[in-house]
């Protein structure tokens, strides 16, 4: 078919300006969160690791990070807004960091030295004016000896810690750099008649967390609290390997599984976390991709050992992790799941010897729970707190449902208190002695093991036990805390490692736990995303992505 000059000439230019339009077109990538609310966007996330994945990495920094580049090997902590590390041959409290040049939070404040004393005392200071309670609980907790930080000159700072803790530098991936300079602007806004201290850095930072500033790569354009958070990216950020492509993320919380499974179907989103798994084979035949990679990660019930709780008999412990089909609950979850016999399995450097094997044995599980005293006709009642929903927390109705259906036929009478994620996470902290936990005597919560902190230390501790750490159900062994201090304070890799691995050996005989899950982490994600790479974390980098 031939067309008059002026009608080629029209598409010509139609076809060319639409091309240009296409260029150019913004790239925006829909992300549906299990969080029931926008994590905390203040610089210290709430909301478990989903916080630090969605408003953590995206627009903060840290002084050490995970390599999350990989996903083929277990990610390792490298160098973020500090260079290098090394702690005093002489004094193993003490910790130089020497600082990245040149690197500008999203205001144009410089980051420096000052600014990481700053960040540490805005938890650990409460006379600092910058003195946030309410980030407390997400920060200190993860790294309990970091006890102060001091300038040596603009480009370096000293740490302190309480003790010899060679953890230190893995935790310090949980603090997050906001701009000081930022927030003191804030706190300038500040009505004059609001004169109460607390009260003046509380609005400060209220005003922040709408407006905030990190150095990330990514920086907030729009929040709406419980709807949406709108990031768009730093074109100045340091890294330029990290330099986004993608023009702005869209973060919408959507708790519910199917909820998030349709509003990927309907095209509402290009990328939803935990998938339904009924809905798996509907998802990928609509051209979606789905990504996992088994994480250190664990979905346990933790247990209490405060005075009166049925699981103070090992015996009924031993049988609760005999009693459960870890193999069926994988088929309900589509694959999309390891099955737990520790904190850490076999082939890993801390798995150790234990000598109780974890497996499904419900006859050797009603045989113990027998010489407990329980039966068909008196069963022992417990009461878990669950969420619906949550970073980690996989698919908790169903696999708490299922378990329930296990126990029974062990004699257990299992009972739930459902509750709001973050309440649930927050009740972590607290403890199984407090009313928060509302008479319940195990708490269902899932949680990191990438280091020796997160995947053991602050859950056996003594010294971990609530408000300090995640020591909820108060567990207390003086052997478990000698191995503990000897493995804190010992800086060589694999002696460390031979250390672990007898505490995770003692730690999987006393059963404080009901080990489970590993989650693999599944997303599905829109094809027209490339340069996914799902790593052997909780994590995963937006910023190296692109779009179609």
């Amino acid at each position: 078919m031939k067309f008059p000059k002026t009608a080629s000439l029209t598409l010509a230019l139609t076809l060319a300006f639409g091309a240009l339009a296409s260029a150019h077109a913004e790239k925006v990538l829909r992300i549906a969160m299990t969080a029931g609310d926008i994590p905390r966007t203040l610089g210290q996330p709430d909301q478990g690791f989903e916080g630090n994945r969605f408003t953590g990495i995206p627009m903060y920094d840290s002084l050490t990070q995970w390599d999350l580049s990989k996903a083929d090997k277990a990610s390792e902590v490298i160098p973020d807004l500090a260079l290098s590390w090394a702690v005093d041959a002489k004094d193993k409290t003490k910790w130089v960091f020497k600082l990245r040049p040149g690197v500008k939070f999203h205001d144009g404040s410089a980051f420096n030295a000052d600014a990481v004393v700053w960040n540490v005392n805005k938890v650990l200071d409460k006379n600092a004016p910058q003195f946030d309670p309410s980030q407390v609980g997400v920060t200190a907790s993860r790294m309990p000896t970091l006890r102060s930080a001091k300038k040596i000159d603009d480009m370096t700072v000293e740490l302190t810690t309480s003790e010899p803790d060679s953890f230190l530098s893995i935790n310090l991936t949980n603090l997050f750099m906001a701009s000081p300079a930022q927030w003191e602007k804030k706190l300038a806004a500040v009505p004059a008649s609001v004169t109460d201290k607390g009260e003046r850095a509380k609005q400060a930072w209220a005003a922040f967390a709408a407006d905030a500033s990190g150095t990330g790569p990514f920086k907030m354009s729009k929040f709406v609290p419980r709807e949406r958070l709108e990031l768009v990216k730093n074109d100045g950020y340091w890294d330029p390997a990290r330099r986004p492509k993608i023009d702005k993320v869209v973060m919408l919380p959507l708790p519910e599984a199917n909820s998030r499974t349709a509003a990927l179907l309907s095209g509402q989103v290009d990328w939803i976390e935990a998938p339904a798994p009924d809905a798996l084979d509907t998802i990928k035949g609509r051209g979606f991709k789905i990504y996992s990679n088994p994480q250190p990660h664990v979905w346990p019930w933790q247990l209490s050992f405060v005075p009166g709780s049925p699981w103070l008999d090992k015996r009924v412990r031993y049988a609760a992790n005999l009693c459960i089909n870890r193999p069926a609950m994988k088929q309900l979850l589509g694959g999309l799941m390891g099955e737990a016999t520790g904190t850490v399995e076999p082939g890993h450097p801390w798995r150790g010897n234990p000598t109780f094997q974890i497996k499904y044995d419900p006859a050797a599980a009603k045989k113990l729970m027998t010489e407990a005293g329980y039966s068909a006709a008196k069963p022992l009642t417990v009461k878990v707190q669950i969420s619906a929903s949550g970073s980690g927390q996989m698919q908790p109705l169903p696999m708490n449902e299922f378990m329930q259906q296990n126990l029974k036929d062990c004699f257990f009478d299992v009972q739930f208190d459902v509750i709001e994620w973050n309440t649930l996470y927050t009740n972590w902290r607290i403890g199984a002695k407090d009313p928060s936990a509302h008479g319940a005597n195990a708490t269902n919560v899932s949680f990191a093991s990438m280091d020796p902190f997160f995947a053991m230390v602050r859950f056996v501790d003594t010294k971990a036990a609530p408000p300090t750490s995640n020591n909820w159900g108060f567990y207390s062994n003086p052997d478990v805390d000698a191995l503990i201090a000897k493995a804190r304070t010992t800086f060589e890799p694999k002696q460390r490692d031979a250390l672990l691995a007898q505490l995770h050996a003692k730690i999987v005989d006393e059963a404080p736990f009901v080990w489970v899950a590993h989650d693999t982490g599944p997303r599905a994600i829109s094809a027209k995303v490339k340069g996914v790479v799902q790593p052997q974390s909780w994590f995963i980098d937006i910023a190296t992505m692109s779009m179609d």
